[in-house]
């Protein structure tokens, strides 16, 4: 039998901490967990490294995990860290040149198509780029990548339990849709949500890559600020259609990663869904949203256009077929992503050039 992520964490939500009246999941104390061989292992984060409730709560998990998934379950290590723990973490980004955000201020614009398209486009300028399926709630990119019944192996690197990316079309791959059911649907609290993303942030085995793409979800929320106070992101790249709702939306994502707590530079505008073209008639163009939306705020921010898609027919079937746009790139779409891909390079590498690197998010708890 095998367990997922999801099952895991649901079960771990019913141990409490005694001493703070709240679950070890809303506590943030649990993390990587680790399904290897239907064998279950996970890290329990403590205050303090004596905490005398340690043992007790090490025996609640293992009665909560048998008594939720069942007597059959095998639970190997339980590791026990401490916040007052100095020694550098382990990472697996230290190869990692430009970590690039993908966000955009309300849902159905065309985010994770862009994400996708712009992540393979980049691939075919020859650069090695990564792809994390930060869209915990609505994973999107196993079936745009036609890997969806991929399980990404569990290796151990270095002494430590690293998750081996799924690849399709030269494009590492790390979703929470690998590790859980597609057809059930992801109703986590906050900390779940921002537990998982960390799982595959940091234990992603991510190797030598120019770009580490992240798909994010829309709006402002817990992920986002789990984003900015886990790696220091090179940019972010902020999508919208040219119509006005959805322009008053991208104001608010490009509010945040601009303001002063946060200060991501934002590297520019794309506006997905520009216009209509039919295709037998590649040469019109029927602006469905609003004409150039994206164009005009670019300009009132002082921030690039980095590129305008069109609706094709081809975009629709490209993600249901897991075979993305930017693959064709003698297409119409293609062509527009391997323009959107060369101006994310020479707006990365004039962020680079200009601005010193961008510091990670530290949240300070008021005593």
């Amino acid at each position: 039998m095998s367990y997922t992520i999801d099952q895991v964490t649901k079960a771990l939500m019913q141990v409490t901490h005694p001493a703070y009246s709240n679950d070890i999941v809303s506590l943030n104390m649990l993390s990587d967990i680790i399904i290897h061989d239907n064998v279950i292992s996970f890290t329990l984060t403590f205050q303090r490294s004596n905490d005398p409730l340690i043992n007790s709560i090490q025996k609640a998990c293992k009665v909560a995990l048998q008594a939720q998934i069942g007597d059959e379950i095998q639970i190997g290590e339980i590791k026990i860290d401490s916040l007052h723990k100095v020694e550098p973490k382990y990472s697996t980004l230290t190869k990692v040149k430009n970590i690039i955000a993908v966000a955009s201020g309300k849902g159905g614009v065309g985010k994770s198509t862009v994400s996708s398209n712009l992540a393979v486009a980049l691939a075919k300028l020859g650069y090695k780029v990564g792809l994390i399926d930060a869209d915990v709630y609505g994973p999107s990119v196993p079936k745009m990548f036609n890997v969806e019944d991929a399980h990404p192996d569990v290796k151990t690197v270095d002494g430590h339990e690293l998750i081996t990316p799924v690849e399709n079309y030269g494009i590492k791959l790390l979703s929470v849709g690998f590790f859980v059911d597609p057809k059930d649907p992801l109703v986590w609290r906050g900390p779940m949500a921002s537990n998982a993303l960390k799982q595959l942030i940091h234990q992603g085995n991510w190797g030598e890559l120019d770009f580490l793409m992240l798909d994010l979800p829309p709006g402002t929320g817990d992920v986002h600020l789990t984003i900015v106070q886990e790696l220091a992101i090179t940019g972010v790249i902020i999508v919208s259609t040219p119509q006005k709702v959805a322009l008053a939306d991208a104001i608010k994502g490009i509010n945040m990663f601009r303001g002063e707590k946060i200060n991501v530079p934002v590297l520019g505008l794309v506006e997905n869904m520009a216009w209509f073209t039919p295709a037998e008639l590649p040469e019109n163009k029927y602006y469905l949203f609003g004409k150039e939306g994206c164009k005009q705020l670019a300009e009132e921010l002082e921030i690039p256009l980095l590129g305008q898609i069109p609706i094709v027919q081809s975009i629709c079937e490209g993600g249901d077929q897991g075979k993305p746009s930017a693959l064709d790139q003698e297409s119409i779409v293609g062509k527009a992503f391997k323009n959107l891909a060369e101006s994310t390079v020479v707006e990365v590498t004039k962020r680079n050039a200009v601005l010193d690197p961008t510091r990670r998010v530290e949240i300070i708890k008021k005593k």
